[in-house]
């Protein structure tokens, strides 16, 4: 229930901090997570904010909710990893604001991926839901008279070591979850495997009905480029960036609920 995973008076306004992009249906998809965070607690305030490309910015955001009378609030990084933007970009937002004069107390909540091992069961959720609803467009149902036997979960792409970890290891709980298929990571850019090289790998261990799960959440360069190559080896079936899918929305608040003022922020405050 919605209690369980946000308390509006204990934790202020909700500011979502998207990476941002030049394509405009990644801001319509952010916004559509937006929508659905509203819809599961519409009592609350929900803001979205951007760290590149489009506006506002995150210190912006958080400026104008102080002036408004917000006594707190809480960060939540649209992110699906601890890379480069999580680990800097973040707290560089929060440190920009300070130095604007922001006061008010700001939780920093984690990042949507993996946290310390652990696949959020709303993220597998999201990505289940997505491939369901790209196998029935397809006519192939997973598990079905014509099922998946390989899944390829398709990623922008990080030099981060951790970080791609993590991917690895959605993959790897993404395939217990349906039911054992084989999940080969790819990735657009900065690592290797390709789409075209993860979907060879399947098929030369005997997959024939390949389906890609795309770890994203939002449509843009980076997921074309994967997406095509791995339709280009073969590649049948492609779900949907995850967008505004109500797992996601819930898994953001439940980020939120756990959300913890940085060590350096509270440095400052003191």
């Amino acid at each position: 229930m919605t209690p369980r995973l946000w308390q509006p008076a204990a934790t202020g306004p909700l500011v979502l901090v998207a990476h941002g992009s030049r394509d405009p249906r990644a801001a319509r998809a952010n916004e559509a997570l937006v929508a659905a965070v509203r819809r599961v607690v519409p009592r609350t305030p929900v803001r979205l904010s951007f760290l590149d490309h489009a506006g506002p910015r995150p210190a912006d955001v958080l400026l104008a909710l102080e002036a408004s009378g917000a006594g707190r609030a809480t960060l939540a990084p649209l992110l699906l990893t601890s890379a480069y933007h999580g680990r800097v970009d973040i707290p560089a937002a929060l440190m920009d604001a300070r130095g604007r004069g922001l006061r008010m107390p700001v939780a920093v909540a984690d990042v949507l991926g993996p946290v310390g091992g652990v696949t959020p069961p709303y993220l597998l959720a999201a990505l289940r839901r997505r491939l369901a609803a790209a196998c029935s467009a397809a006519g192939v149902w997973a598990p079905g008279a014509v099922p998946l036997d390989g899944v390829v979960l398709a990623a922008a792409g990080t030099r981060d070591d951790a970080a791609r970890e993590t991917v690895a290891t959605v993959a790897e709980n993404l395939s217990t979850a349906l039911g054992g298929v084989p999940c080969e990571v790819a990735y657009a850019s900065a690592a290797a495997p390709t789409g075209a090289e993860a979907v060879a790998s399947l098929r030369a261990r005997g997959a024939r009905h390949v389906g890609v799960a795309s770890y994203f959440l939002a449509p843009g360069l980076l997921h074309e480029t994967v997406v095509t190559a791995a339709r280009s080896a073969g590649a049948t079936v492609v779900a949907e960036p995850l967008g505004g899918a109500p797992e996601l929305a819930r898994l953001v608040l439940a980020r939120g609920r756990t959300a913890r003022e940085p060590v350096c922020d509270l440095a400052h405050a003191a």
